[in-house]
């Protein structure tokens, strides 16, 4: 599987809430229209958790900085090759465009980061159970 992993900063005119409010219920509608288009096979979104004292805490433990991103999306694909292909057809040439417009009405582009990588699963307890 591959996955691009989406960091994503909110734009400065926007509130934490405005920003999860339009990513979690307009975006996600728009990205699950085009997810077969796309060949996407699962989307999350990881939004930032509002618990300033246990975000504090666990920056402090660690000697890290305050977090840059607002959140981080997350997409996966059977394969590179699919994503190229569905990327290159005319569909999915549509769908990237729409979904780019709409990202740029809630995400400071600039200033958010992606890529694409490969899960390396460590160990997963719920599939466990």
């Amino acid at each position: 599987m591959i996955k691009l992993t989406f960091c994503v900063k909110r734009l400065p005119h926007l509130t934490r809430a405005e920003f999860d409010q339009y990513w979690n219920n307009t975006h996600a509608e728009l990205v699950t229209k085009h997810a077969e288009a796309l060949k996407i096979r699962r989307y999350v979104q990881v939004p930032l958790l509002e618990r300033p004292s246990a975000q504090k805490s666990i920056r402090l433990s660690r000697g890290s900085q305050e977090a840059e991103y607002d959140g981080v999306a997350e997409l996966w694909w059977t394969s590179f090759e699919e994503l190229a292909q569905a990327g290159n057809s005319p569909e999915g040439v549509l769908a990237s465009k729409q979904l780019l417009e709409d990202e740029k009405r809630f995400i400071d582009l600039e200033n958010s980061s992606l890529w694409y990588g490969v899960e390396r699963e460590i160990f997963n307890k719920n599939e466990q159970q």
